[in-house]
């Protein structure tokens, strides 16, 4: 039997990285970087740095391969999605099939952690319906960036006895704004509740050397944080953010 390790390797930080992952990778003898292209090299670079520290095992395989890339122009952001999963199960199936033998251990690095915002558990399900299921699999928690958000700013993310809201973007809305943090925002939703009496905490690249902070009323650092987003997106050619936004008595 063939097994893969899904391994959550936190927001950015190599030191974020847990003892039960790097244990993972010292079990891998295959390890699965996906390669979004050349905008995000430093995102390949970043893995393959994780493994050079962490990996005392010898031996193992590095497979890099190209990651399909989501077609944003479709009309339907859901069949956009299920059309991206297809491409990236037919990845997927070929590296389990090819790359993989019985016995082997293979290991996708994933960003933050595995059950949260990622693809890759829903594509192995795929996979497996298209009939490629001599493996198993195992997931690995990591440091999300939610958590990471929260360490850096040095809050907690609820209020005393209250919920918190996770979502995205385009799902953000006026009824969430109490403890609501938000990922996977193109499109800076929150400026549309500048009017609202409502604190943000924003965070991008968070726990790398580019990270950047910013918090505060959002109606006094909504263009600021819109400022210095855009600029950090075409300096880097992508941005990675997460943010909280929690409404206030005053």
């Amino acid at each position: 039997m063939k097994t893969l390790l899904l391994i959550g390797i936190g927001a950015g930080d190599p030191e974020h990285i847990t003892v039960q992952a790097i244990n993972a990778l010292n079990r891998a003898d295959v390890l699965f970087v996906l390669d979004k292209g050349q905008t995000t090299n430093d995102l390949v670079r970043l893995r393959l740095d994780i493994c050079q520290r962490y990996i005392r095992a010898p031996g193992y395989r590095v497979v890099q391969v190209s990651d399909p890339q989501r077609d944003s122009s479709t009309p339907s952001y859901t069949e956009g999605v299920e059309h991206w999963h297809e491409q990236r199960a037919e990845v997927f199936a070929r590296l389990v099939d090819e790359e993989l033998a019985d016995g082997e251990f293979g290991a996708f690095l994933l960003w933050g952690d595995p059950g949260l915002y990622d693809s890759t558990l829903r594509i192995l399900d795929r996979v497996r319906a298209g009939g490629c299921d001599d493996f198993d699999y195992q997931v690995i928690p990591g440091i999300s960036s939610v958590q990471a958000l929260a360490a850096r700013h040095r809050i907690a993310l609820n209020g005393i006895g209250q919920p918190i809201r996770i979502t995205t973007g385009r799902r953000l809305h006026a009824g969430d704004l109490d403890n609501v943090v938000v990922m996977l925002d193109a499109h800076c939703a929150f400026a549309a509740y500048v009017a609202e009496n409502v604190d943000i905490y924003w965070g991008a690249y968070i726990g790398t050397a580019d990270e950047i902070l910013i918090a505060g009323k959002l109606a006094d650092v909504c263009e600021q944080i819109k400022q210095a987003r855009e600029a950090a997106r075409l300096r880097k050619g992508w941005i990675m953010d997460t943010y909280l936004l929690r409404r206030t008595s005053h």
